[in-house]
């Protein structure tokens, strides 16, 4: 069994998920071809890999997911109906983002971290203004517009706290003010520097350590920018 961008000389998904589990996201994206084949990995536990002739034991475990209506494509004749009820032995709902915005801090930890290690910046998470933002927001396009979001913030971000005008825009609710981006980068660096201070109560000590600077460099910044 094959996917698209297979190499002959790579181990295929069934060989690497071996004795494992094999997560297959937008099942109902899947070609005709491919619904057959997977078909036959599930009701014959075997597959042929990809230049092969040899028949191999698929011992794997095959979990699925789609945002689609599989059921309505069966009607349409879109996806097909033995390979649906092979799929549909255990099957989980995972309501929708809008439905659980108390799961969207949990969310934002977590991609936080990963964007974090992934670019190689020292961010910390997000000031109360950006995360009320994200609260907010109705997530039509659920945990993956998040993470898109986040990802984009990342970008502008310089480190320490996300802020508002480090999100996508159209995040904003309808009459929310957005604050004007910095024109220059010591006003960013100005603003950036206020809004440590007022987080941790203009506690020098705490600030300099949230933004990885020495209390000196921190006070000789505050006299620079005029910053009581």
């Amino acid at each position: 069994m094959a996917f698209t961008g297979a190499i002959r000389d790579r181990a295929g998904r069934l060989a690497v998920a071996a004795g494992g589990t094999l997560f297959l996201d937008e099942i109902g994206e899947l070609m005709p071809s491919l619904q057959v084949r997977l078909l036959r990995v599930l009701q014959e536990r075997t597959y042929e890999p990809l230049g092969s002739s040899r028949t191999l034991a698929a011992d794997v475990r095959i979990v699925a997911a789609t945002n689609r209506d599989l059921t309505a494509m069966l009607a349409a004749g879109e996806f097909r109906e033995d390979l649906y009820y092979r799929l549909n032995v255990i099957r989980l709902r995972l309501p929708p983002l809008s439905d659980r915005k108390e799961d969207v801090p949990l969310l934002v930890e977590h991609f936080v971290g990963r964007l974090s290690r992934v670019m190689g910046k020292d961010v910390a998470g997000l000031t109360e203004a950006a995360m009320g933002v994200l609260m907010a927001h109705d997530w039509p396009g659920n945990v993956r517009e998040l993470s898109n979001a986040l990802e984009y913030a990342f970008v502008l971000c310089p480190g320490g706290l996300i802020d508002v005008r480090h999100l996508p825009r159209e995040l904003a609710p309808h009459g929310a003010e957005v604050p004007r981006p910095a024109k220059t980068l010591d006003e960013a660096e100005a603003r950036f520097i206020r809004e440590a201070l007022a987080r941790n109560h203009g506690s020098r000590t705490e600030t300099a350590r949230q933004l990885g600077v020495h209390k000196t460099t921190l006070w000789r910044k505050m006299k620079r920018y005029g910053i009581e």
